[in-house]
């Protein structure tokens, strides 16, 4: 199966100590349908709002650390409450948007639920939320640091030196080149074709 329906107690191991019962009062004041999902490589997470009697409908991959996995929520809840006061009459991630996401940011940081680290990176979200994860690059590499299972021989691409040789899951070789604007240029060993990687990438080091 792609997903699980998750009970609310199923629910605090997801998430970091402390923050349960502040989830799960938002989950049924609005009466969300949430569900846990396998990894998916393009999103973290997904908000449907309610539609024809249906429930608002929230999907968080279920690989994420705990406290990657929250802030995914607030996202998506950001989402929720958006729609609950504009409905569609405001873009997706406006300006709407990212005041509640930034007040939902405030509310739990003030409970102290993150380590130090993560909670100075999600200072410069507070001030200028970023729409998709890949424009959150620095509190994504902090947070990748609390993963609880790293891959040998894995590591962010970010934190290769230019000119690295890399691979990828699908077995293709890649030389790591410079970065423009938030994406690195690099070139693929066999075709001699440019791609560009998100700095989070997971990719195998290869020597030489």
């Amino acid at each position: 199966m792609a997903a699980a329906e998750h009970p609310m107690q199923a629910l605090a191991a997801y998430l970091p100590e402390g923050s349960f019962d502040k989830v799960v009062q938002y989950i049924h004041n609005y009466k969300v349908h949430l569900t846990v999902t396998r990894a998916r490589k393009t999103v973290l997470g997904d908000y449907r709002h309610a539609t024809h009697g249906k429930n608002h409908r929230i999907s968080i991959n279920g690989n994420l650390n705990k406290y990657e996995f929250l802030i995914t929520l607030l996202h998506e809840l950001a989402h929720l409450l958006t729609f609950e006061e504009f409905g569609n009459r405001v873009d997706a991630h406006g300006k709407e948007w990212k005041g509640v996401y930034s007040n939902l940011l405030v509310t739990f940081v003030q409970h102290k639920l993150f380590p130090p680290d993560i909670e100075t990176a999600l200072r410069s979200s507070i001030l200028n939320p970023a729409a998709t994860a890949s424009g959150e690059t620095e509190l994504l590499l902090v947070l990748r640091k609390y993963n609880a299972r790293q891959r040998e021989g894995y590591h962010l691409l970010e934190s290769l030196p230019e000119g690295a040789l890399f691979q990828t899951d699908n077995g293709r070789v890649f030389k790591k080149g410079e970065k423009r604007r938030k994406r690195y240029i690099c070139l693929e060993v066999k075709t001699g074709h440019l791609y560009t990687f998100s700095p989070i990438s997971e990719v195998k080091v290869l020597e030489g």
